[in-house]
């Protein structure tokens, strides 16, 4: 698996090079315990050391890579890293949908049923990179507008890793075909029918139902 290039445009060498790295080390392509030094990974990319370093510095800083003298260790992410990150998306979540509940903006609903309609549009072509990207949008969109700042931070200190590890989930999602990818799009159906109800235990029933169920799909697919 190669991280999307279409997920990339506009971003530097250096965010290729970490957006690369932080696939291939979630992925197991990159296993726990190897050592990577700068040498290496530059001419790995036909790049400087700088460019490196600083991804290495990136993935320290989210727990995927051990600075050390020589290099940097990978670490990779545990099975009790992936569930504390879940923990993180659900505290989110939760907190956002809520609130959102007791005072709901109708632009909001039609916005996330574009994004499911986007996202049968890429089931149907079986375009799960497309899938994936619709699918982190849609959770993008309740968080940016629930317009709490310091969520908002907190959602984009793990963005990235979130990210990749839907790219990854996805595909794990569409080799089950047609069925299941139904599935996950009426997870988010029914996101959309708790936040209509603009009932906040409804809400909190829904967001618990959705994490518990990706939370098993997460476990199988990494």
């Amino acid at each position: 698996m190669r991280y999307p290039a279409a997920w990339l445009q506009g971003e530097s060498l250096g965010e290729y090079i970490v957006s690369e790295l932080r696939l291939q080390i979630i992925d197991g392509a990159i296993p726990v315990g190897e050592v990577l030094s700068e040498n290496r990974i530059a001419t790995q990319f036909g790049s400087s050391r700088s460019p490196v370093r600083d991804a290495f510095k990136t993935l320290s800083n989210e727990g995927l890579l051990r600075l050390e003298r020589m290099g940097a260790v990978v670490l990779g992410l545990s099975q009790r890293d992936m569930d504390e990150l879940y923990d993180v998306r659900y505290l989110i979540e939760s907190f956002v949908q809520e609130r959102l509940s007791l005072d709901l903006p109708e632009q909001l609903i039609m916005k996330l049923q574009q994004i499911i309609d986007k996202m049968e549009l890429s089931a149907k072509h079986k375009d799960h990179v497309e899938f994936a990207y619709q699918d982190l949008s849609f959770h993008e969109t309740i968080i940016i507008e629930a317009n709490h700042t310091r969520m908002l931070h907190l959602w984009k200190s793990i963005r990235q890793i979130i990210m990749t590890v839907l790219l990854i989930t996805t595909e794990e999602v569409f080799s089950h075909g047609h069925e299941r990818i139904e599935t996950v799009i009426e997870k988010h159906r029914r996101l959309i029918r708790g936040l209509e109800s603009r009932n906040s235990e409804v809400v909190a029933d829904e967001v618990k139902l959705y994490f518990d169920d990706s939370r098993q799909t997460l476990h199988k697919a990494l």
